[in-house]
């Protein structure tokens, strides 16, 4: 449900809550727009049974509101995602002496299924930024900023939206390193190798002047009206090559993030710089990585071992 047909002062709870979101945890206007749609969806419920204000926000009602998502076929995923926007709504409310007591403190999502990240193999990699390489020979400056942008996601494994949102001085070429700002808007520094350096030094001096305006700024990435680069197009293109690749079912940058951490990881790098390189939160969600690596280790084992 849409916040404008809440009752007023529930309404003013989501408004106040997207505040929140934005101005004290920094939180994006994808990210806040993502919570505000949750939070409208539970407030509509409440507000269907009769609820005016937070004070009448019971257990029941968020049970309820889940359990109806999860008969309409939601996924364990969304389920959790939005449990989990449910007790930071009503703890946020809680701490605004809105309502004198969490209901949110017993509610329980369903347990997600941990599933493996799709990687690819080193071998689909090379001939990955190999087709990008070759497709950039002629100059053309969309294929030189596709080789650069595919190159620098592998390279550090940083996230779509942190490529499309970087400047041209968010990069060190004497270290090899760029300055990324994360989600809450962390900033951390991460390395990229030579391959990476020449193909955005190739960009930098043939592909982006081709296409720079006057209302291009400073960002790195341009599309082909020489704005900055949005992540849908980033998403198109990488999907576009990954397709050609003809022997993988990954679909975007996302598998560039994870083929790049798990390659890490084979090479022996330390599980906190990966954490560190990957601008997780915690070491939790980088250990999923882990988790990957056994996998290929011993799909390979069974593959070459005799006695396997």
């Amino acid at each position: 449900m849409s916040t404008q047909q809440l009752p007023p002062a529930l309404a003013s709870a989501a408004h106040g809550f997207g505040r929140y979101l934005e101005a004290e945890r920094g939180r994006s206007a994808h990210t806040v727009r993502a919570y505000l749609s949750d939070v409208g969806s539970l407030l509509g419920q409440a507000a269907a049974e009769g609820v005016e204000d937070l004070a009448g926000l019971e257990l029941g009602t968020l049970r309820r509101w889940l359990g109806s998502q999860s008969e309409s076929g939601m996924s364990r995923a969304t389920l959790a995602r939005r449990a989990a926007t449910a007790r930071a709504f009503t703890a946020w409310a809680v701490r605004e002496e809105l309502i004198e007591a969490d209901p949110a403190l017993r509610l329980k999502a369903p347990k997600l299924e941990k599933s493996l990240p799709g990687v690819l193999h080193q071998q689909q990699v090379l001939r990955l930024v190999e087709g990008a390489e070759s497709a950039a020979v002629d100059g053309e400056p969309l294929a030189l900023r596709n080789r650069a942008l595919l190159e620098l996601l592998y390279a550090t494994g940083i996230r779509v939206g942190e490529l499309a949102g970087m400047d041209v001085d968010d990069l060190d070429p004497d270290r090899r390193t760029l300055r990324v700002l994360g989600k809450g808007n962390k900033e951390r520094t991460v390395p990229y190798g030579l391959p990476a350096a020449l193909a955005v030094d190739d960009w930098l001096r043939r592909g982006r002047p081709a296409l720079a305006t006057a209302s291009s700024g400073p960002a790195l990435f341009l599309g082909v009206r020489g704005k900055r680069v949005d992540q849908r197009q980033v998403r198109s293109v990488v999907k576009g090559m990954l397709e050609g690749l003809g022997d993988t079912a990954a679909t975007g940058p996302h598998a560039l993030r994870h083929s790049a951490a798990t390659h890490l990881l084979d090479g022996g790098a330390d599980l906190r710089a990966v954490q560190e390189i990957l601008g997780h939160s915690s070491l939790a969600t980088t250990q999923i990585y882990t988790h990957v690596s056994v996998e290929r280790l011993r799909q390979s084992y069974q593959q070459a071992h005799p006695r396997a």
